[in-house]
């Protein structure tokens, strides 16, 4: 299985394997109401933006934003709620042990 990152920073998983940033990052496009008199706005989320086109044997790893956004099987997120995720003493992620689909 070939892995494309498509996010804007580098995968690490747990067994020590990285996954560069491609430079192709998929967001989900999102607008925002004006702020009501607390300096409250809502937000909606709209299309995945700059996600590649499906390509057999690939999977394209994404957040966890555009895999929830999504309706395709080649995509995945690294699975940063996992028990098993390394952080380090400011709680930052290091690596993580799968992706999630």
């Amino acid at each position: 299985m070939n892995f494309v990152n498509c996010t804007p920073h580098a995968i690490v998983m747990n067994n020590g394997t990285t996954y560069a940033p491609t430079g192709n990052i998929a967001r989900v496009s999102v607008s925002f109401s004006d702020a009501n008199e607390d300096g409250i706005c809502s937000q909606v989320y709209g299309d995945v933006e700059g996600l590649p086109e499906a390509v057999e044997g690939t999977r394209y790893i994404v957040s966890a934003l555009v895999l929830g956004s999504c309706s395709r099987n080649d995509i995945v997120a690294p699975a940063t709620g996992h028990s098993d995720t390394v952080r380090n003493d400011k709680g930052h992620i290091v690596s993580v042990p799968w992706f999630v689909s």
